[in-house]
């Protein structure tokens, strides 16, 4: 299954990721328990699907497995 940039931003948000600079690229940002801060970079491309390759990169850079992404959007 495909998922939108916005889907992905909902996700970082619940998994308590902050907006952290708006320019070319979204830049979302959280500090780990041990200080350890973790980036993610988001294109503008509000509605439109994240190719599986890039998907998978920015699950990386945020740490997450699909798994923990699919109930982070499950959650109310």
């Amino acid at each position: 299954m495909a998922y939108t940039y916005d889907q992905f931003r909902q996700a970082l948000r619940k998994a308590g990721f902050e907006l952290r600079r708006s320019g070319k690229h979204e830049v979302w940002r959280r500090v780990e328990p041990d200080g350890t801060k973790r980036r993610v970079s988001i294109s503008h491309q509000h509605g439109k699907d994240i190719p599986n390759w890039l998907f998978a990169k920015m699950l990386r850079q945020a740490g997450l497995s699909r798994d923990e992404f699919e109930r982070l959007l499950k959650d109310p």
